[in-house]
C-alpha cells in the first residue's frame, strides 16, 4: 500500500457540522453573560450581599464559559477554512491574534468573578472590609468591557477587511461587521448587556455560513471572480 496515497485519502477536512461552532459559542457565551450580569448589580455600592445571593448563577456561568471558549476556537477555525487560499497573512495574523487575546481576557475576567466568590467565603461575617471585592468587581468590568471588547472590534475589522478585498462574503455582511466593530472600538460602556454585541455578531456569521453549507454544499465558497471583485 502506498503510504502517500493513503495519507491523502485520510487528510483532515473541516466537518460540515463545525459551522455550528459559532452558534454554540453565541448561545453559551450569551447565557454565561446573562447569568453573570443578573447576579451582579449594575451599580457599585457597599452592599455585597449579591455575592451570596447570586453564587449559584455565577458558578453556573463560570462552568459554561470554558465550553464557550472551546466553541470559539472552532469558530476561528471555520472562518479560516472559509478563507482558504485567499487568506492574507497580515490580516489573518491580526484576526487570529486579536481573537485569542479576546477569549484570553474573557477567561481572566471570569476567573476574577470566581475569585470574588472564594474571597467572600473566606471573609465571612467576621471582617467588614470588602474593599478587595469592590476592586475585583471593577477590575472584572474593565477587562471585559474595555479591553476584551476592543480586541473583539479588532477581530471584526480585520475579518471585514478580508471579506471586502476578496469578496468571500457578501458586502452587506462586511458593512454590518465594520459598523459593529466601530461601536465596540469607540464606545466605552460598562452596561452589563453591551458585551452581548459580539456573540450576536458571531452567531449571525455562523448562521450565514451554515446556511450556505446546507444550500450550496459544493460551491459555498465564493471566489473574487464569482462576486465581481478584483
Amino acid at each position: 500500500m502506498n503510504f502517500n496515497t493513503e495519507w491523502k485519502k485520510r487528510r483532515l477536512t473541516t466537518p460540515r457540522t463545525a459551522a455550528i461552532a459559532g452558534i454554540l459559542f453565541g448561545l453559551l457565551f450569551s447565557t454565561s453573560l446573562v447569568l453573570m450580569r443578573a447576579a451582579i448589580p449594575e451599580e457599585i455600592n457597599s452592599d455585597t450581599s449579591w455575592v451570596a445571593a447570586g453564587s449559584s448563577r455565577i458558578n453556573l456561568a463560570l462552568g459554561l464559559m470554558p465550553f464557550a471558549g472551546i466553541a470559539y476556537l472552532w469558530f476561528i477555525g471555520v472562518v479560516r477554512d472559509k478563507l482558504g487560499e485567499y487568506e492574507d497573512k497580515f490580516f489573518s495574523t491580526v484576526f487570529f491574534g486579536s481573537s485569542l487575546v479576546f477569549i484570553g481576557l474573557v477567561f481572566v475576567a471570569m476567573a476574577i468573578a470566581g475569585g470574588i466568590l472564594t474571597t467572600y467565603k473566606f471573609i465571612g461575617n467576621e471582617a467588614q472590609d470588602y474593599t478587595v471585592i469592590y476592586f475585583a468587581r471593577s477590575l472584572m468590568l474593565h477587562i471585559s468591557n474595555v479591553y476584551a471588547l476592543r480586541m473583539a472590534g479588532v477581530t471584526m475589522i480585520s475579518l471585514g477587511t478580508i471579506w471586502m478585498r476578496t469578496g468571500l462574503m457578501p458586502r452587506w455582511l462586511a458593512w454590518v461587521t465594520f459598523s459593529l466593530a466601530l461601536i465596540l472600538l469607540l464606545v466605552v460602556s460598562f452596561n452589563p448587556w453591551f458585551t452581548l454585541v459580539y456573540p450576536a455578531w458571531v452567531t449571525l456569521i455562523s448562521l450565514y455560513i451554515l446556511f450556505m453549507r446546507l444550500t450550496h454544499p459544493d460551491t459555498w465558497l465564493f471566489t473574487p471572480q464569482e462576486t465581481g471583485t478584483a
